[in-house]
């Protein structure tokens, strides 16, 4: 049977700073979750697999399909290159309280301590509440001794670059690079399938038996990106009916695109299988003749390789990520 636009059951965690908003703005049903954090959308992560919720292939796992499906499912390219393992993670975000103050491996430091891959991700804001702020990266350049120093003495925030943010917001943080989401900040997040998180600082928080969370401080000092950048902030022209590219590194492509009128794609030149984000609106995808997948709001499918043609049909209006390896 054919392949078609995929749909898989959200994996919704739990967060010490998590919220509501994942409800309130995304549709997603966290009732039995009182600070629901996240939402992985899709996930090879191991003990995380995502498992698809339409059509004839429902209950199975993206793992399973990639076994069966391979090339048609991923792209040929993307198959030779991970096999079995899917190579992004899609998310959302609610941010109630500000996150750990982190950071991540590159593929060389993670394969060799952890048998992973590293993790270089981009966040899109979807909504933020007045005066929210985010960190990304030094806000001047620093060395080992200083970023330890200032860690010792509880100053850490005095070094960091904090960002206010606003809806439509985009931010690149490559491995290496100290990075914080703040409170009342919403986001889509895409990175490579890995849940490697050095945690450098987490605001001296306990749990209710007291306990504060694990820091891994040896660890990230020697992943630390010390340098000091001009911009943290990606910056791209807004625009209708047309593909606005947001990010584009050796690990995926983002593309954003808001239209009110349909949208022929061809992927032939693409090599890989295709992630649309609805971030508002709701579309439909038109595939193989009369064949049609809805999607709404809060919603993220995946587009198999071998769906070269197809049609994107808005509700009125609609806005998504467009997310590929490029």
């Amino acid at each position: 049977m054919q392949l078609y636009p995929i749909k898989f059951k959200p994996i919704l965690k739990e967060k010490i700073w998590g919220g509501k908003k994942l409800s309130t703005y995304l549709d997603k049903d966290i009732s039995h979750l009182p600070n629901c954090g996240e939402s992985w959308e899709i996930s090879g992560v191991p003990g995380d697999v995502s498992v698809v919720a339409n059509g004839f292939l429902e209950g199975n796992t993206l793992e399973e399909l990639i076994e069966v499906y391979m090339g048609d499912l991923v792209g040929d390219r993307v198959y030779e290159k991970f096999g079995f393992e899917f190579p992004l993670l899609i998310k959302f975000i609610d941010a109630s309280d500000v996150l750990s103050i982190q950071v991540h491996p590159d593929d060389d430091t993670a394969r060799e301590r952890h048998n992973a891959y590293g993790k270089t991700e981009m966040w899109y804001v979807i909504q933020a509440d007045e005066g929210s702020e985010l960190i990304s990266g030094f806000n001047r350049k620093v060395d080992k001794e200083t970023y330890i120093k200032y860690l010792d003495e509880k100053k850490l925030k005095d070094i960091l670059n904090y960002e206010k943010v606003k809806e439509g917001d985009v931010f690149f943080i490559p491995s290496g690079r100290v990075h914080a989401i703040g409170a009342g900040i919403m986001l889509a997040e895409i990175q490579q399938t890995s849940d490697i998180t050095y945690r450098i600082y987490d605001w001296d928080r306990v749990s209710e038996n007291g306990q504060g969370r694990e820091l891994h401080t040896d660890l990230a000092v020697d992943v630390i990106d010390y340098n000091f950048y001009d911009s943290y902030h990606t910056s791209y022209e807004k625009a209708k009916n047309t593909n606005v590219k947001l990010e584009s590194c050796p690990y995926f492509t983002t593309n954003l695109l808001e239209f009110d009128s349909a949208k022929k794609k061809d992927y032939n030149l693409i090599d890989s299988f295709v992630i649309y984000v609805c971030l508002d609106g709701g579309f439909s995808i038109e595939y193989g003749g009369e064949e049609n997948c809805q999607v709404k709001k809060g919603e993220t499918v995946l587009l198999p390789a071998d769906l070269k043609i197809i049609e994107l049909l808005p509700q009125k209006s609609a806005k998504l990520l467009e997310v590929y390896i490029g």
